[in-house]
């Protein structure tokens, strides 16, 4: 792919992704959409300042084409995904560039049943954008699409939020980090209507700030006000609102690996794991193996990636999914991650149970983990060097059971990421030293 990676077209707004780009976009979904009839499509953005300019690029050329163009304005990915399969509408857009700097951004497609859109359509766009294949004819007339406010939608996925909790939230302290961004206006709602007491910061954008020192990337912002303010549990989102990363009562991180657990070990409990299987990446931490192992859960290991992982629960049946940073998938519930979701699953645990999330997360033991990343040449061509998988199988071995060592190639940058797990830090920096020195001395480095 040339424009669309794993979580559509990102980059930086005006240089990678232009409103030139939105507007290609548009044009190529709007005839796509409406070759049948006229087309349908929800429009959701953040809070940057470039959603704006993408946004109204993309109505342009979805109206341009003959379609409609129904707009949520700022709200987070997981809403246009419920909106888009609950409304009957044709696909759902969202503007946003997740956890990414305010200066970069991106464009999501979903098709009509709120998953990631097919490969083909998105190679089809890219040859659109790039002028290949034949044109697409302009609406003329009636033909000529509308635009349309479309904020009840937002206000139907509060309102199915807020109809999934099972208890009150009564005399619970939570504190919530907006990340600057899509939750702003939405997540303090569902959590008041429950009955919480509420404490809420980075929910003041901008247009500049969205994810500046605040949210699931910075989360030593919502540590402290969970401290100060002696709350029960607080929750950290993204940008685009589809990932969640909790602090316990005591200011302990629970990130995404630890959600899995206490979500996975509660689901089992009460029948409710289909499979009997949480599906992870292969990045999660051997303490969630190990501790999956200990009650009896299965699991499988995907590629990195939020797509792979629900590309395996659907096509297994699954129910539950994700990654240490805090992209869980409820698929009875969702169809992509959902951070404000994520968060009332937990609250769901830690009322039925009756158990501080610290006490239900302190079940699993974290192994110490240490990622280097190291640049070269040729990602395939570093791994596959005989002497670097001679060292990789040395370290395995070495390591046993009491660790692991992982080499993988990154999707976006060229560079080969070295990941090594064991019992203490000391190890940890032993072994992705002496691999490291292996992939140097093969003069696979660059740079």
């Amino acid at each position: 792919m040339k424009y669309f990676g794993t979580d559509g077209f990102r980059g930086e707004a005006n240089k990678v992704l232009t409103a030139d780009h939105a507007y290609q976009i548009g044009r190529y979904l709007g005839w796509y959409y409406s070759r049948e009839h006229r087309g349908r499509i929800v429009i959701g953005k953040d809070t940057r300042r470039s959603s704006y300019m993408l946004e109204y690029a993309l109505v342009a050329g979805l109206t341009a084409s003959g379609a409609d163009a129904f707009m949520l304005h700022v709200t987070t990915t997981p809403s246009v995904a419920y909106v888009v399969r609950t409304e009957d509408f044709d696909c759902g857009i969202m503007v946003s560039a997740s956890h990414n700097p305010y200066y970069d951004n991106g464009i999501k497609v979903l098709d009509g049943n709120g998953h990631k859109i097919a490969a083909e359509i998105e190679n089809a766009m890219e040859q659109y954008i790039d002028g290949e294949g034949e044109a697409i004819p302009l609406a003329v007339r009636e033909d000529i699409g509308t635009a349309v406010d479309y904020a009840i939608g937002r206000n139907r996925y509060i309102g199915y939020l807020i109809s999934l909790a099972t208890r009150s939230y009564k005399n619970m302290r939570v504190g919530l980090d907006c990340s600057n961004g899509s939750t702003f206006m939405i997540a303090k709602s569902v959590f008041d209507a429950l009955g919480a007491k509420t404490y809420v910061i980075g929910n003041e954008p901008d247009g500049l700030n969205i994810n500046e020192n605040c949210g699931s990337t910075h989360i030593e912002n919502l540590k402290r006000l969970v401290l100060e303010k002696q709350l029960d549990v607080g929750f950290a989102f993204d940008g685009d609102a589809d990932r969640c990363i909790a602090v316990d009562e005591t200011g302990m991180e629970v990130h995404g690996d630890y959600i899995l657990y206490v979500c996975g070990r509660y689901l089992k409990e009460n029948n409710r794991l289909d499979g009997n299987t949480v599906v992870t990446t292969v990045m999660s931490n051997m303490g969630l193996f190990k501790a999956l192992d200990k009650v009896g859960i299965d699991y499988e290991k995907t590629t990195v990636g939020d797509k792979y992982v629900n590309e395996t629960m659907v096509a297994n049946g699954y129910v539950l999914g994700g990654e240490q940073s805090g992209h869980i998938i409820f698929s009875k519930h969702a169809t992509t991650g959902d951070g404000i979701l994520t968060a009332l699953m937990l609250m769901e645990v830690i009322l039925e149970k009756k158990q501080s999330l610290h006490t239900l997360a302190a079940k699993m033991k974290m192994y110490p983990q240490l990622l280097v990343n190291v640049k070269v040449a040729d990602r395939r061509e570093a791994i596959e060097n005989p002497k670097v998988q001679e060292e990789y199988q040395r370290i395995t071995d070495v390591l046993g059971d009491d660790g692991r060592i992982l080499l993988r190639e990154s999707g976006t940058e060229p560079v080969v990421r070295v990941m090594v797990e064991a019992e203490t830090d000391e190890l940890c920096q032993q072994y992705v030293d002496e691999m490291v020195d292996v992939i140097r001395g093969e003069g696979l480095e660059v740079g």
